[in-house]
């Protein structure tokens, strides 16, 4: 654990205010990664619910012709 000070110069035994600030500072660059994989992942999911589909069909044309 780190033993910092606060902004006014108050003992952080925890190093709260270190991690706090850290993580106000990170995270709207860590939600829009986050955003983006989650949104990649979608669209793979998407292709890949069409692409069976296409292939049920294909299969089942066939079967039945």
């Amino acid at each position: 654990m780190a033993n910092t000070q606060g902004p006014e110069g108050n003992y952080d035994p925890a190093g709260s205010t270190q991690m706090f600030r850290a993580f106000v500072d990170e995270s709207p660059q860590g939600r829009q990664q986050q955003a983006a994989a989650t949104s990649a992942r979608n669209v793979g999911l998407i292709v890949g619910i069409v692409v069976g589909v296409v292939i049920v069909a294909a299969v089942a044309w066939l079967a039945l012709k």
